[in-house]
């Protein structure tokens, strides 16, 4: 394909109004989501001074949500292929509105970590079905952009709750924000129920293909006898992990965690399974990347720099334009150059920023707040092109289950980044272990995607060539 010849000199004339309106409801959903879900990040000081927590224990406070994300996915993206990707959306949303509003009630560590894993159950079918939806209903050579443009709403999200935060909590309590959480939530519930099914799925149902049940596969029959206690035991392994143990312990845990979600993806996705697999460890990748940032940044500017409510604030506002900058950015270099291309050459450029980040005292503020404009808008807003990516390498019958499967599944690399983060936070200080986590990390992500390791590691398993389930599926190199 020439992608010289890729996008039209006005790109826009290819969207119906529909296309539109269906955009602006997932848009709202995904910025909803982001609101909701950066809250803790935001309250993370006030909650551990209310429950007497240090800043590690806190930390996993975060982490919680990612707990429960995978199951999310795995159940919603099931649901979003059985009957359709429009009531998966709106069951997500309604989801992580009522885990947000419960959060305002809780009465200690134990009760405020259930409420954030019901948060993640939400935000994890939020994803896949709203990342689906929109990807299956644009034209195809501008699904880039339009997945771009879509996570593009999770950064002014957060941007919204930072501002709410310098509003609200400095006056009232950080109880009050979990509460707001949950009024903008009825406006996309409200648009989502007017919007159309989307097109390719649409399509392939009158075609009569038949529709992948992820969860049948998985706890139908005498499966269900073991892999309700597999579900069970990754669980609580990834609890234990987040608890903090000896290395050896954790070592065994991660490793019996993995287990558990490789022998899921062999039964569901079948022959697929070692592209899932791949396609997980790449995400979380993703994840330890970005997330030591996203989570942390907010204590580190009010414990190392002592910033105040406000300047956390703008702070946040800077970096969330340049997460939503970013987004939109990658898409149009996506739909241009391709979207492996376009993932690869923001986080390059990602590396340059890093460390001056982190180099910066409490005095130089503006040049703090351009950086971080630029750190997250390359690093972060790389992953405008994410869903794309993953969402490439599925056919359309399981794509929502095996999206949200091995995106959340990858996701748990960001309940480890904020842990992960705080403890090396003791010996080389909370700004130094952030910006070591975002350099490696992100060097390995441009390994993982620029040689798309997810689709050779498919063709050398055989699998493209030999299953019967499902047609071959090209690599994301190739679909660009």
């Amino acid at each position: 394909m020439d992608n010289s010849q890729a996008l039209p000199l006005r790109w826009r004339a290819e969207l119906s109004r529909q296309d539109w309106k269906a955009f602006t409801a997932a848009w709202l959903g995904y910025a909803m989501d982001g609101f909701d879900f950066v809250l803790i990040t935001l309250v993370l000081t006030e909650i551990a001074k209310d429950f007497h927590l240090s800043t590690v224990r806190a930390a996993t406070l975060v982490s919680a949500a990612f707990v429960s994300r995978w199951f999310g996915g795995l159940a919603l993206g099931a649901l979003a292929d059985r009957v359709g990707r429009r009531p998966a959306m709106v069951f997500s949303i309604a989801l992580y509105a009522v885990g947000s509003a419960l959060c305002g009630f809780a009465w200690g560590y134990w009760s405020l970590f259930a409420f954030r894993m019901v948060v993640g159950l939400g935000m994890a079918g939020e994803y896949s079905a709203s990342a689906t939806y929109i990807i299956e209903s644009w034209p195809e050579r501008i699904r880039n952009t339009a997945s771009g443009m879509l996570l593009s709403g999770y950064p002014l999200g957060s941007v919204l709750a930072a501002k709410t935060y310098a509003w609200v909590v400095p006056h009232t309590s950080w109880r009050v924000l979990f509460w707001i959480g949950v009024v903008p939530v009825v406006v996309a519930i409200y648009l989502r129920r007017r919007l159309p099914e989307a097109v390719e799925w649409t399509a392939a149902r009158e075609a009569g293909k038949s529709r992948v049940s992820a969860t049948a596969r998985l706890f139908s029959g005498t499966r269900k006898a073991w892999n309700l206690p597999l579900c069970l035991v990754a669980a609580i392994a990834v609890l234990v992990v987040l608890r903090g143990r000896s290395t050896t312990t954790t070592l065994l845990l991660v490793a019996l965690v993995t287990a558990c979600f490789v022998a899921m993806a062999v039964q569901f996705a079948r022959q697929l399974w070692p592209v899932v697999v791949a396609l997980m460890t790449t995400v979380f990748c993703a994840f330890m990347y970005s997330w030591p940032l996203q989570s942390l940044l907010p204590t580190y500017l009010k414990t190392n720099l002592h910033y105040d409510p406000g300047q956390v604030s703008d702070a946040l506002l800077y970096a969330g334009f340049g997460y939503c900058a970013g987004s939109v950015l990658v898409g149009r270099l996506g739909d241009r150059f391709g979207t492996r291309q376009a993932y690869v050459g923001m986080l390059v450029v990602s590396l340059a920023f890093a460390y001056p980040v982190f180099a910066l005292g409490r005095g130089h503020t503006v040049w703090l707040w351009v950086l971080l404009f630029l750190l997250v808008g390359t690093g972060s807003g790389a992953s405008g092109v994410l869903p794309k990516y993953v969402s490439d390498h599925y056919p359309i019958e399981m794509r929502a289950a095996a999206l949200g499967f091995s995106y959340n599944v990858g996701a748990l690399g960001g309940a480890a980044a904020p842990v992960l983060g705080a403890k090396l936070a003791g010996p080389l200080s909370l700004g130094t272990s952030i910006m070591v986590l975002s350099l490696g990390i992100t060097v390995i992500v441009v390994l993982l995607v620029g040689f798309d390791v997810p689709a050779r590691v498919q063709r050398l398993a055989g699998a493209r060539q030999s299953h019967r389930d499902y047609p071959p599926v090209p690599s994301a190199s190739e679909k660009a």
